[in-house]
């Protein structure tokens, strides 16, 4: 059963309703760089993922129009999920988050997943350099 959606306050907030969770954006990031994937092979891309979860996912996905999915009439069937134009577009929104966490993966990674967070370095104001 589908979730009912909204009412948002903001863009950010409809945003964040398609691609919340953990296994979404993993989603987004896989199929954009695989291209058009079977189900197998999106879940051996994307570790820790239970066929269950998976499947969930992408139904959700494909209900908001992110992705697509393909069933081929053959035996035996085959079943394959792709981005749609508006998936490459969400992708391309989440490439500046990416490229956040790939700056910062060493801190959290060294203050076990944030723990230690509050500690870090404050820029002044103009000190752009020590904010990247």
């Amino acid at each position: 059963m589908q979730k009912e959606k909204g009412p948002y306050s903001c863009g950010l907030d409809a945003a964040v309703d398609v691609v919340g969770g953990k296994w979404k954006p993993m989603i987004l990031w896989t199929l954009h760089a695989g291209g058009t994937l079977r189900f197998g092979e999106l879940r051996r891309h994307i570790s820790g993922v239970s066929e269950k979860m998976l499947t969930q996912q992408l139904r959700e996905l494909e209900a908001d129009g992110i992705v697509h999915r393909e069933v081929h009439r053959e035996v035996p069937p085959r079943v394959e999920y792709s981005l749609t134009a508006l998936g490459g577009q969400l992708n391309a929104a989440l490439v500046p988050l990416g490229e956040w966490g790939e700056r910062h993966l060493a801190r959290y990674i060294a203050t076990e997943h944030g723990a230690g967070h509050g500690a870090e370095h404050v820029p002044e104001h103009g000190d752009v350099t020590a904010a990247r």
